[in-house]
C-alpha cells in the first residue's frame, strides 16, 4: 500500500496516511478541519539488471589501467 502526504491550508499540518489506491483521498484536516491537499512527494526506487552496478563499471577501467600498463612495460 502507498503512503500518501496531506497538507491542511488552514493550520499547515502535515500528515502521512497508508491508503490503498482504490480508497479516497482525505478531504478534511482531523485537527482545525480545514482542507487537506494531496502533497506530491520523491518516491524511493531500486535499479537492478546489469549495468548498474559499480562493479559493472569498475571492471572496465581494470581492464584499461591493465591495458595502459602492458604498454608502457613493453615500450620501455
Amino acid at each position: 500500500m502507498p503512503i500518501y502526504e496531506y497538507e491542511c491550508k488552514n493550520c499547515k499540518t502535515k500528515l502521512e496516511v497508508w491508503q490503498r489506491i482504490t480508497e479516497e483521498p482525505l478531504k478534511t484536516c482531523q485537527k482545525c478541519g480545514g482542507e487537506l491537499v494531496k502533497l506530491i512527494s520523491e518516491s524511493g526506487f531500486i535499479l537492478k539488471g546489469t549495468g548498474w552496478y559499480v562493479t559493472d563499471y569498475k571492471r572496465k577501467e581494470e581492464e584499461k589501467k591493465s591495458k595502459k600498463e602492458k604498454e608502457e612495460k613493453e615500450s620501455s
